[in-house]
């Protein structure tokens, strides 16, 4: 009977220390690090502020193109966004009638395009994109036409 009772605690001592053990390991999963790619976009993420520039440039870009073009001489260009070598990343055509609208916008865009550059610091292909020479009115929508542009 002595012997039997010895066996109890050494039973129970195993049993414990087989049912911590199981538990522990699922606990372990919890603890490593998330993958980057799979982080949910916050405030603090590069994919996070690529979106808010992407949302900048889509709205300029579709107040731009919110007028229809009838005449090319009633429509500008400006640079928009800059490359981390630097110069523009392109240039959009907007009608000059909304010019004082929209200009602050395309320079708070080239702004954090800039910073962003900086931040995260991001290179670009360094290809000068050559200044439109004029616009012009294709069915309606802005081209700009480039000296070399036929």
């Amino acid at each position: 009977m002595k012997k039997f009772l010895l066996h109890i605690p050494v039973i129970v001592l195993c049993t414990t220390l087989t049912l911590v053990s199981c538990n522990s390991t699922k606990n372990l999963d919890t603890n490593l690090p998330i993958d980057i790619a799979n982080r949910p976009a916050d405030e603090d993420s590069q994919k996070y502020e690529q979106a808010q520039l992407d949302r900048l440039k889509a709205s300029i870009e579709s107040e731009a193109k919110g007028e229809e073009c009838t005449n090319g001489s009633d429509w500008t260009f400006a640079p928009m966004g800059i490359k981390s070598c630097g110069g523009p990343q392109q240039y959009i055509a907007y009608p000059k009638k909304i010019e004082t609208s929209i200009l602050p916008r395309i320079n708070e865009y080239t702004d954090k395009v800039r910073i962003f550059n900086e931040k995260y610091n991001i290179m670009s292909d360094c290809m000068v994109i050559p200044p439109p020479a004029y616009v012009k009115c294709i069915k309606g929508e802005a081209r700009l036409i480039t000296p070399d542009s036929k």
